[in-house]
């Protein structure tokens, strides 16, 4: 067993928001998805205040290395994600740590706020990666912002909350840094590389992110106290077990999933054989 700011997991591997649709999976696998579900937490797709569609398709192109998704976050809105997506989700045999997205402290606010005092979930993680609607500032490309966010929101639970740091800024450490001093219990990262395919603009991910990811968990391990969840190009058990080398505290999985369904299970299993031959070091 192993612990993420006070929750226990059964193992060290998690998956990345967004990348893993586990209602459609149990639809598809029934009840022998939650006998022998691949992550150790889940964490849903980022909701955001209202309903959003998403972008139009094309919204995937595979890369010789990973892929560019310009999805657009399409969710039902916090209320449709109460009503029909929570009980779903809390029927999975893992601590559920929901995504939540808003583009200013009070819409912030009233989602962490009512996600937060249900039950079912264990965490929220803080998707900082929208600007924020009085200062124009992308939240968590500036450690004041951030650090202001988080203090904003730790009063209203006490449950952990994870900001989710970009990798499209020149310091990110600096940035986690705000989200400790405001009151976060961890930090995730790397999200999407800002990337395009033709005219389109996306967000790459995939192998070919994983030394920029690397890079990123070392110095904000470097930076913060905090337990961080790190990703970006995991593919297998030995790329787990550097990220964690890296200062990582778990790691989560994301485009790998869409070559592999169960590759949450098979890295797990992977990192376990080589974490039981020695230390990280």
């Amino acid at each position: 067993m192993v612990e993420l700011c006070g929750i226990e997991l059964r193992h060290r591997v998690i998956n990345a928001s967004g990348t893993f649709d586990a209602i459609a999976a149990r639809r598809v696998y029934g009840d022998a998805l939650l006998e022998n579900f691949p992550f150790a937490a889940f964490v849903s797709k980022t909701i955001t205040l209202e309903p959003r569609a998403g972008n139009a398709p094309q919204r995937i192109w595979e890369t010789p290395a990973g892929m560019i998704n310009s999805i657009g976050l399409p969710n039902k809105g916090l209320e449709g994600f109460l009503a029909e997506d929570l009980p779903g989700l809390a029927e999975l045999p893992v601590p559920l740590i929901v995504s939540v997205m808003a583009t200013g402290h009070e819409d912030f606010k009233r989602m962490v706020a009512a996600v937060a005092e249900r039950e079912e979930v264990a965490a929220v993680e803080l998707n900082v990666s929208c600007p924020n609607v009085h200062s124009g500032l992308i939240v968590g490309e500036q450690p004041a912002e951030t650090a202001a966010l988080a203090a904003a929101l730790r009063p209203l639970t006490a449950k952990p909350l994870i900001v989710k740091l970009t990798p499209n800024v020149a310091d990110p450490a600096a940035v986690a840094v705000g989200a400790e001093e405001g009151g976060a219990d961890a930090v995730s990262l790397i999200n999407t590389l800002k990337a395009s395919e033709g005219p389109v603009s996306g967000g790459l991910s995939g192998p070919a992110v994983r030394p920029v990811a690397l890079a990123q968990v070392r110095a904000v391990a470097a930076a913060v106290s905090l337990p961080i969840v790190g990703m970006g190009g995991i593919c297998n058990g030995a790329d787990a077990h550097e990220m964690l080398a890296a200062g990582a505290t778990l790691v989560a999985v994301g485009t790998e999933s869409f070559r592999d369904p169960r590759a949450g299970e098979r890295i797990a299993a992977e990192l376990s054989a080589r974490l039981s031959q020695g230390s990280l070091t």
